[in-house]
Protein backbone atom coordinates (compact mmCIF):
# COMPACT_ATOMS: atom_id res chain seq x y z
CA UNK A 1 0.00 0.00 0.00
CA UNK A 2 1.49 3.41 -1.05
CA UNK A 3 1.25 6.13 1.37
CA UNK A 4 3.70 8.79 0.25
CA UNK A 5 2.14 12.59 1.78
CA UNK A 6 4.66 15.99 1.46
CA UNK A 7 4.89 17.87 4.46
CA UNK A 8 2.96 20.76 2.11
CA UNK A 9 0.04 18.58 0.81
CA UNK A 10 -0.26 17.75 4.34
CA UNK A 11 -0.04 21.45 6.13
CA UNK A 12 -2.46 22.97 3.40
CA UNK A 13 -4.95 20.11 4.46
CA UNK A 14 -4.30 21.02 8.08
CA UNK A 15 -5.45 24.67 7.34
CA UNK A 16 -8.02 24.28 4.36
CA UNK A 17 -9.96 21.59 6.38
CA UNK A 18 -8.90 22.54 10.10
CA UNK A 19 -12.66 22.57 11.40
CA UNK A 20 -12.51 18.95 11.65
CA UNK A 21 -9.90 18.74 14.20
CA UNK A 22 -12.40 18.60 16.73
CA UNK A 23 -14.08 14.94 15.49
CA UNK A 24 -14.01 12.41 18.05
CA UNK A 25 -13.89 8.33 17.40
CA UNK A 26 -17.60 7.76 18.08
CA UNK A 27 -19.51 10.59 16.21
CA UNK A 28 -21.93 9.73 14.23
CA UNK A 29 -21.33 9.18 10.68
CA UNK A 30 -24.39 11.09 9.07
CA UNK A 31 -23.08 14.20 11.18
CA UNK A 32 -19.76 14.28 9.96
CA UNK A 33 -20.55 13.60 6.41
CA UNK A 34 -22.89 16.99 6.64
CA UNK A 35 -20.36 18.89 8.05
CA UNK A 36 -17.69 17.56 5.69
CA UNK A 37 -20.05 18.35 2.81
CA UNK A 38 -19.59 22.21 3.51
CA UNK A 39 -15.95 21.69 3.39
CA UNK A 40 -15.30 20.22 0.47
CA UNK A 41 -17.79 21.86 -1.63
CA UNK A 42 -15.39 24.89 -0.83
CA UNK A 43 -12.31 23.59 -2.70
CA UNK A 44 -14.43 22.64 -6.05
CA UNK A 45 -15.84 19.52 -5.13
CA UNK A 46 -19.48 19.75 -6.59
CA UNK A 47 -22.79 18.62 -4.83
CA UNK A 48 -23.74 16.62 -7.23
CA UNK A 49 -20.47 14.71 -6.83
CA UNK A 50 -20.19 14.55 -3.15
CA UNK A 51 -23.84 13.89 -2.61
CA UNK A 52 -23.75 10.50 -5.32
CA UNK A 53 -20.36 9.27 -3.56
CA UNK A 54 -21.43 9.59 0.27
CA UNK A 55 -24.96 8.24 -0.59
CA UNK A 56 -26.31 6.13 2.29
CA UNK A 57 -22.46 5.85 3.04
CA UNK A 58 -21.47 3.59 6.99
CA UNK A 59 -18.78 3.52 8.71
CA UNK A 60 -16.93 0.04 8.25
CA UNK A 61 -15.35 -1.57 11.52
CA UNK A 62 -13.22 -3.86 9.69
CA UNK A 63 -11.46 -0.54 8.05
CA UNK A 64 -10.53 0.29 11.46
CA UNK A 65 -9.31 -3.05 12.01
CA UNK A 66 -6.78 -2.81 9.39
CA UNK A 67 -5.72 0.33 10.69
CA UNK A 68 -4.85 -1.26 14.21
CA UNK A 69 -3.01 -4.49 12.41
CA UNK A 70 -0.70 -3.17 9.64
CA UNK A 71 1.65 -6.24 8.93
CA UNK A 72 4.37 -4.12 7.60
CA UNK A 73 4.98 -3.25 11.20
CA UNK A 74 3.05 -6.44 13.30
CA UNK A 75 4.84 -9.52 11.39
CA UNK A 76 7.69 -10.87 12.28
CA UNK A 77 9.86 -9.89 8.72
CA UNK A 78 10.95 -13.75 7.62
CA UNK A 79 6.58 -14.09 7.56
CA UNK A 80 6.65 -11.30 5.75
CA UNK A 81 9.20 -11.91 3.15
CA UNK A 82 8.61 -15.66 3.32
CA UNK A 83 4.87 -14.43 1.96
CA UNK A 84 5.94 -11.67 -0.13
CA UNK A 85 9.25 -13.43 -2.28
CA UNK A 86 7.89 -16.96 -3.02
CA UNK A 87 8.67 -18.99 -6.16
CA UNK A 88 5.05 -18.32 -7.38
CA UNK A 89 5.45 -14.62 -7.45
CA UNK A 90 8.80 -14.59 -8.67
CA UNK A 91 7.85 -16.73 -11.57
CA UNK A 92 5.12 -14.69 -12.71
CA UNK A 93 7.28 -11.81 -12.33
CA UNK A 94 9.15 -12.85 -15.30
CA UNK A 95 6.34 -14.03 -17.12
CA UNK A 96 4.80 -10.10 -16.53
CA UNK A 97 8.06 -9.18 -17.41
CA UNK A 98 8.19 -10.70 -20.87
CA UNK A 99 4.34 -10.00 -21.81
CA UNK A 100 5.40 -5.99 -21.18
CA UNK A 101 8.75 -5.71 -21.96
CA UNK A 102 7.61 -2.89 -24.48
CA UNK A 103 6.23 -0.82 -22.02
CA UNK A 104 8.82 -1.71 -19.54
CA UNK A 105 11.44 -0.80 -21.55
CA UNK A 106 9.84 2.34 -22.50
CA UNK A 107 9.40 3.15 -18.89
CA UNK A 108 12.82 2.42 -17.90
CA UNK A 109 14.28 4.80 -20.45
CA UNK A 110 11.90 7.14 -19.66
CA UNK A 111 12.23 7.60 -16.19
CA UNK A 112 15.71 5.38 -15.82
CA UNK A 113 13.99 3.12 -13.48
CA UNK A 114 15.07 -0.84 -12.93
CA UNK A 115 12.14 -2.61 -15.13
CA UNK A 116 12.46 -5.59 -12.25
CA UNK A 117 11.83 -2.87 -9.42
CA UNK A 118 8.74 -1.65 -11.52
CA UNK A 119 7.57 -5.38 -11.95
CA UNK A 120 8.18 -6.56 -8.12
CA UNK A 121 6.18 -3.26 -6.75
CA UNK A 122 3.57 -4.50 -9.15
CA UNK A 123 4.09 -8.03 -7.92
CA UNK A 124 3.56 -6.97 -4.11
CA UNK A 125 1.27 -4.42 -4.46
CA UNK A 126 -1.41 -6.34 -5.80
CA UNK A 127 0.28 -9.58 -7.07
CA UNK A 128 0.21 -8.27 -10.59
CA UNK A 129 -3.06 -6.53 -10.82
CA UNK A 130 -4.95 -9.69 -9.39
CA UNK A 131 -5.68 -8.30 -6.44
CA UNK A 132 -6.25 -4.51 -6.01
CA UNK A 133 -8.81 -4.31 -3.27
CA UNK A 134 -12.53 -4.67 -3.26
CA UNK A 135 -13.76 -1.72 -0.70
CA UNK A 136 -15.27 1.44 -1.77
CA UNK A 137 -12.47 4.19 -1.47
CA UNK A 138 -15.39 6.88 -0.09
CA UNK A 139 -16.23 4.43 2.27
CA UNK A 140 -13.26 3.39 3.86
CA UNK A 141 -11.27 7.15 4.26
CA UNK A 142 -15.11 8.22 5.34
CA UNK A 143 -14.73 5.66 8.13
CA UNK A 144 -11.36 6.90 8.54
CA UNK A 145 -11.95 10.64 8.77
CA UNK A 146 -14.94 10.14 11.08
CA UNK A 147 -12.95 7.96 13.64
CA UNK A 148 -10.50 10.72 13.63
CA UNK A 149 -7.55 8.15 12.41
CA UNK A 150 -5.01 10.44 10.75
CA UNK A 151 -7.55 12.66 10.28
CA UNK A 152 -5.61 15.52 8.22
CA UNK A 153 -3.77 12.81 6.11
CA UNK A 154 -6.99 10.82 5.12
CA UNK A 155 -9.05 13.99 4.82
CA UNK A 156 -7.20 14.73 1.81
CA UNK A 157 -7.24 11.46 0.91
CA UNK A 158 -10.64 11.79 0.70
CA UNK A 159 -10.45 15.23 -1.05
CA UNK A 160 -8.38 13.69 -3.58
CA UNK A 161 -10.78 10.39 -4.61
CA UNK A 162 -13.79 13.24 -4.76
CA UNK A 163 -11.66 14.99 -7.43
CA UNK A 164 -11.05 11.43 -9.50
CA UNK A 165 -14.41 10.83 -9.77
CA UNK A 166 -15.14 14.37 -10.79
CA UNK A 167 -12.59 14.35 -13.33
CA UNK A 168 -14.14 11.23 -14.94
CA UNK A 169 -10.77 9.35 -15.38
CA UNK A 170 -11.82 6.50 -13.46
CA UNK A 171 -15.03 5.39 -13.14
CA UNK A 172 -17.12 4.71 -9.65
CA UNK A 173 -17.93 1.17 -9.66
CA UNK A 174 -13.90 0.33 -10.46
CA UNK A 175 -12.63 3.11 -7.48
CA UNK A 176 -12.64 0.52 -5.26
CA UNK A 177 -8.84 -0.14 -3.07
CA UNK A 178 -7.70 -1.18 0.21
CA UNK A 179 -8.60 -0.33 3.48
CA UNK A 180 -6.64 2.80 3.68
CA UNK A 181 -7.52 4.28 0.20
CA UNK A 182 -4.83 3.13 -2.21
CA UNK A 183 -6.58 1.66 -5.48
CA UNK A 184 -4.90 0.34 -8.58
CA UNK A 185 -2.35 -2.29 -10.34
CA UNK A 186 0.10 -0.50 -8.14
CA UNK A 187 -1.80 0.72 -5.21
CA UNK A 188 -1.77 4.91 -5.48
CA UNK A 189 -2.90 6.57 -2.75
CA UNK A 190 -5.40 9.20 -4.36
CA UNK A 191 -2.91 12.38 -3.78
CA UNK A 192 -0.55 10.53 -5.48
CA UNK A 193 -2.41 9.59 -8.24
CA UNK A 194 -3.07 12.97 -8.82
CA UNK A 195 0.10 14.29 -8.39
CA UNK A 196 2.34 11.43 -10.59
CA UNK A 197 0.07 9.03 -12.40
CA UNK A 198 0.37 9.75 -16.19
CA UNK A 199 -1.19 8.39 -19.39
CA UNK A 200 1.21 6.19 -20.69
CA UNK A 201 -0.84 4.25 -23.23
CA UNK A 202 -2.02 7.73 -25.07
CA UNK A 203 -5.46 7.41 -24.42
CA UNK A 204 -6.59 10.32 -22.49
CA UNK A 205 -7.20 8.97 -19.34
CA UNK A 206 -4.90 7.79 -16.19
CA UNK A 207 -5.97 4.60 -15.68
CA UNK A 208 -3.91 2.75 -13.27
CA UNK A 209 -6.94 0.67 -12.30
CA UNK A 210 -7.19 -0.86 -15.74
CA UNK A 211 -4.76 -0.17 -18.14
CA UNK A 212 -1.16 -2.07 -17.42
CA UNK A 213 0.66 0.63 -19.06
CA UNK A 214 -0.28 3.27 -17.20
CA UNK A 215 0.26 1.70 -13.68
CA UNK A 216 3.64 0.79 -15.00
CA UNK A 217 4.48 3.86 -16.30
CA UNK A 218 3.04 6.08 -13.04
CA UNK A 219 4.84 3.82 -10.85
CA UNK A 220 8.33 4.12 -12.90
CA UNK A 221 7.18 7.76 -12.64
CA UNK A 222 6.58 7.80 -8.64
CA UNK A 223 10.60 6.30 -7.91
CA UNK A 224 11.52 8.70 -10.16
CA UNK A 225 10.28 11.68 -8.53
CA UNK A 226 11.20 9.33 -5.26
CA UNK A 227 15.17 10.19 -6.14
CA UNK A 228 16.02 6.86 -8.33
CA UNK A 229 19.37 6.83 -9.25
CA UNK A 230 19.99 5.41 -12.82
CA UNK A 231 22.20 3.02 -13.48
CA UNK A 232 22.42 2.12 -9.84
CA UNK A 233 21.19 -0.93 -7.63
CA UNK A 234 19.34 -0.65 -4.46
CA UNK A 235 22.06 -2.44 -2.47
CA UNK A 236 23.22 -6.11 -1.60
CA UNK A 237 23.43 -8.40 1.35
CA UNK A 238 26.86 -8.42 3.12
CA UNK A 239 29.19 -10.28 5.60
CA UNK A 240 29.58 -8.25 9.14
CA UNK A 241 31.65 -8.99 11.80
CA UNK A 242 30.68 -11.53 14.40
CA UNK A 243 31.76 -8.74 16.92
CA UNK A 244 30.32 -5.50 15.35
CA UNK A 245 29.03 -3.21 17.31
CA UNK A 246 28.46 -0.24 15.39
CA UNK A 247 26.16 1.94 14.01
CA UNK A 248 23.12 0.84 11.34
CA UNK A 249 20.12 1.57 10.14
CA UNK A 250 18.61 2.89 6.90
CA UNK A 251 19.45 6.91 8.03
CA UNK A 252 22.88 6.33 9.53
CA UNK A 253 24.78 6.83 6.13
CA UNK A 254 28.24 6.97 5.24
CA UNK A 255 30.69 6.07 2.74
CA UNK A 256 31.15 2.72 1.02
CA UNK A 257 34.62 2.98 1.94
CA UNK A 258 34.09 3.46 6.14
CA UNK A 259 31.84 0.15 6.02
CA UNK A 260 34.50 -1.88 4.17
CA UNK A 261 37.10 -0.17 6.58
CA UNK A 262 34.73 -1.77 9.15
CA UNK A 263 35.23 -5.36 7.99
CA UNK A 264 32.05 -5.00 6.26
CA UNK A 265 32.16 -7.00 2.49
CA UNK A 266 29.96 -8.05 0.49
CA UNK A 267 28.93 -11.70 0.23
CA UNK A 268 28.59 -11.92 -4.00
CA UNK A 269 31.86 -9.55 -5.22
CA UNK A 270 30.61 -9.15 -8.73
CA UNK A 271 27.51 -8.58 -7.48
CA UNK A 272 28.85 -5.50 -5.63
CA UNK A 273 31.37 -4.47 -8.72
CA UNK A 274 28.18 -4.46 -10.85
CA UNK A 275 26.48 -2.13 -8.46
CA UNK A 276 27.46 1.08 -9.69
CA UNK A 277 28.80 2.58 -6.63
CA UNK A 278 32.03 3.72 -5.87
CA UNK A 279 34.24 4.04 -1.97
CA UNK A 280 32.23 7.46 -2.38
CA UNK A 281 29.28 6.35 -2.48
CA UNK A 282 26.76 7.12 0.48
CA UNK A 283 25.01 3.98 1.73
CA UNK A 284 23.15 2.69 4.78
CA UNK A 285 23.55 -0.85 7.00
CA UNK A 286 20.13 -2.60 7.53
CA UNK A 287 20.05 -5.21 9.98
CA UNK A 288 16.36 -5.91 9.76
CA UNK A 289 16.20 -8.63 12.67
CA UNK A 290 19.46 -8.03 14.52
CA UNK A 291 22.98 -8.55 14.42
CA UNK A 292 22.59 -12.55 13.54
CA UNK A 293 20.30 -12.49 10.64
CA UNK A 294 20.83 -11.09 6.78
CA UNK A 295 22.72 -7.96 6.69
CA UNK A 296 22.57 -5.38 3.36
CA UNK A 297 24.44 -2.29 2.37
CA UNK A 298 21.69 -0.14 0.55
CA UNK A 299 21.89 3.14 -1.57
CA UNK A 300 19.93 6.15 -2.53
CA UNK A 301 17.73 3.16 -4.64
CA UNK A 302 16.41 1.80 -1.33
CA UNK A 303 15.61 4.65 -0.18
CA UNK A 304 12.93 5.11 -3.35
CA UNK A 305 11.62 2.28 -2.68
CA UNK A 306 10.43 2.77 1.05
CA UNK A 307 9.12 6.07 -0.01
CA UNK A 308 6.72 3.95 -1.66
CA UNK A 309 5.32 2.71 1.70
CA UNK A 310 7.46 3.63 4.65
CA UNK A 311 8.48 0.15 6.41
CA UNK A 312 11.68 -1.57 6.03
CA UNK A 313 10.38 -4.71 5.68
CA UNK A 314 8.58 -3.86 2.64
CA UNK A 315 10.87 -2.07 0.86
CA UNK A 316 13.60 -5.26 1.14
CA UNK A 317 10.77 -7.59 -0.07
CA UNK A 318 10.05 -5.22 -3.22
CA UNK A 319 14.16 -5.40 -3.95
CA UNK A 320 15.00 -8.89 -3.27
CA UNK A 321 11.82 -9.85 -5.73
CA UNK A 322 13.49 -7.78 -8.23
CA UNK A 323 16.38 -9.82 -7.96
CA UNK A 324 14.87 -12.80 -8.18
CA UNK A 325 12.97 -11.29 -11.01
CA UNK A 326 16.50 -11.00 -12.38
CA UNK A 327 17.52 -14.50 -11.04
CA UNK A 328 19.18 -13.97 -8.15
CA UNK A 329 18.52 -16.17 -5.17
CA UNK A 330 17.96 -16.12 -1.62
CA UNK A 331 19.72 -14.57 1.28
CA UNK A 332 22.51 -16.11 1.86
CA UNK A 333 22.06 -15.58 6.14
CA UNK A 334 19.34 -17.16 7.17
CA UNK A 335 16.79 -15.59 9.43
CA UNK A 336 17.50 -15.54 13.04
CA UNK A 337 14.27 -18.14 13.87
CA UNK A 338 13.96 -22.04 14.28
CA UNK A 339 10.46 -21.44 12.93
CA UNK A 340 10.58 -20.19 9.41
CA UNK A 341 8.05 -17.96 7.38
CA UNK A 342 5.82 -19.97 4.77
CA UNK A 343 5.45 -19.38 1.21
CA UNK A 344 1.95 -18.79 0.06
CA UNK A 345 1.31 -22.01 -1.58
CA UNK A 346 2.34 -23.62 2.51
CA UNK A 347 0.23 -20.98 3.26
CA UNK A 348 -2.77 -22.44 1.39
CA UNK A 349 -2.07 -25.90 2.35
CA UNK A 350 -2.29 -24.68 5.83
CA UNK A 351 -5.76 -23.55 5.47
CA UNK A 352 -6.83 -26.42 3.50
CA UNK A 353 -5.51 -28.91 6.52
CA UNK A 354 -7.36 -26.80 8.92
CA UNK A 355 -10.73 -26.96 6.79
CA UNK A 356 -9.81 -30.89 6.71
CA UNK A 357 -10.01 -30.67 10.90
CA UNK A 358 -13.43 -28.78 10.95
CA UNK A 359 -12.10 -25.30 10.85
CA UNK A 360 -13.48 -22.53 8.56
CA UNK A 361 -11.00 -20.54 7.43
CA UNK A 362 -13.21 -18.64 4.91
CA UNK A 363 -11.53 -18.82 1.29
CA UNK A 364 -8.45 -20.64 1.08
CA UNK A 365 -6.41 -17.75 -0.66
CA UNK A 366 -3.02 -18.17 1.06
CA UNK A 367 -3.44 -15.17 3.04
CA UNK A 368 -3.94 -15.51 6.69
CA UNK A 369 -6.82 -13.08 8.26
CA UNK A 370 -7.79 -13.04 11.34
CA UNK A 371 -9.85 -16.29 10.46
CA UNK A 372 -7.11 -18.55 9.81
CA UNK A 373 -5.33 -16.71 12.70
CA UNK A 374 -7.96 -17.85 14.79
CA UNK A 375 -8.13 -21.31 13.55
CA UNK A 376 -4.56 -21.91 14.09
CA UNK A 377 -4.58 -20.76 17.82
CA UNK A 378 -6.95 -22.87 18.50
CA UNK A 379 -5.05 -26.01 17.09
CA UNK A 380 -2.04 -24.75 18.59
CA UNK A 381 -3.61 -24.79 22.06
CA UNK A 382 -5.25 -28.25 21.34
CA UNK A 383 -1.99 -29.89 20.32
CA UNK A 384 0.59 -28.20 23.25
CA UNK A 385 1.93 -25.73 21.02
CA UNK A 386 2.68 -22.39 21.74
CA UNK A 387 -0.41 -19.99 20.76
CA UNK A 388 0.44 -17.11 18.28
CA UNK A 389 -1.77 -17.55 15.19
CA UNK A 390 1.33 -17.88 12.97
CA UNK A 391 1.58 -19.95 9.82
CA UNK A 392 5.21 -21.09 10.44
CA UNK A 393 6.52 -24.21 9.44
CA UNK A 394 6.10 -25.68 12.78
CA UNK A 395 1.90 -25.39 12.47
CA UNK A 396 2.03 -27.29 9.17
CA UNK A 397 4.24 -29.64 10.00
CA UNK A 398 2.06 -30.20 12.64
CA UNK A 399 -0.98 -30.05 10.49
CA UNK A 400 0.73 -32.94 8.28
CA UNK A 401 1.28 -34.93 10.99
Amino acid sequence: MQTFLTKAVAAGLLSVLGLWSGLSHGQNVDACVAGLRKEVLAQGITAKTFDSATKGVESDPDVLKAFDFQPEFRTAIWDYVAGLVDQERVDDGRAMQKKWSEVLQRAEQQYGVDARIIVAVWGVESNYGRIQGKRELVRSLVTLVCANKRQAFFKGELLATLRILQSGDIAPEVLVGSWAGAFGQTQFMPTTYQRLAVDFDGDGKRDIVNSVPDALGSTANFLQKAGWVKGQAWGYEVKIPADYAGPSGRRTKQPLSQWTAAGIKPIDASRAKAAGVTDTTQAALLLPSGPKGPAFLVFRNFDAIYSYNAAESYGLSIAHLADRIGGGGVFKTPWPTEDAGTSRAERREIQQLLIKRGYDVGEVDGLIGAVSRKAISDFQAKVGMPVDGRAGQRVLKALRN
